[in-house]
């Protein structure tokens, strides 16, 4: 009697996680099984707050490596990175000093350090308040049919 609850069980647990799955697979707005989608940190910025509250007027700042820059880049994106910070920053302190916009630095995808030591780097240096890392980096930027 016991095995036949069990086994009654099993069954009805195995229909429905199929159910689910099936659901899941066929269902037009279910959400990545992959994805995660992690809160905001006290100095990130997501694409969808850059439209609503700047309506995507930011100085943009690009962390990546020339060549990422060069094969493509948000428009108007100044090339500000890690290799050779000291010598673009000279190019940008007017530009720097005087922008009255937010700052908003990205690099390559969410996993990327680089925009954050940028913008470290740039307020150890200036005095920047009103400063962000994209989150999601450049392939957010894409995402937002950019």
């Amino acid at each position: 009697m016991l095995m036949k609850s069990v086994r009654q069980a099993l069954i009805l647990f195995f229909i429905a996680v199929a159910a689910a799955f099936g659901t899941h697979a066929w269902h037009p707005r279910a959400p990545a099984l992959y994805l995660v989608q992690e809160p905001l940190r006290d100095d990130e910025v997501s694409m969808q707050t850059i439209q609503e509250r700047w309506k995507g007027d930011v100085l943009w700042i690009d962390a990546r490596v020339q060549e990422q820059f060069d094969a493509g880049h948000v428009p108007g994106a100044l090339l500000l990175n890690e290799q050779k910070f000291e010598e673009q920053l000279v190019g940008y302190l007017d530009t720097l000093q005087t922008n009255n916009k937010p700052i908003v630095v990205y690099c390559s995808a969410a996993k990327c350090d680089a925009s954050r030591h940028v913008l470290e780097r740039l307020k150890q240096l200036l005095p920047i308040e009103n400063a962000f890392v994209l989150k999601g980096g450049w392939k957010a930027w894409q995402a937002a049919g950019k």
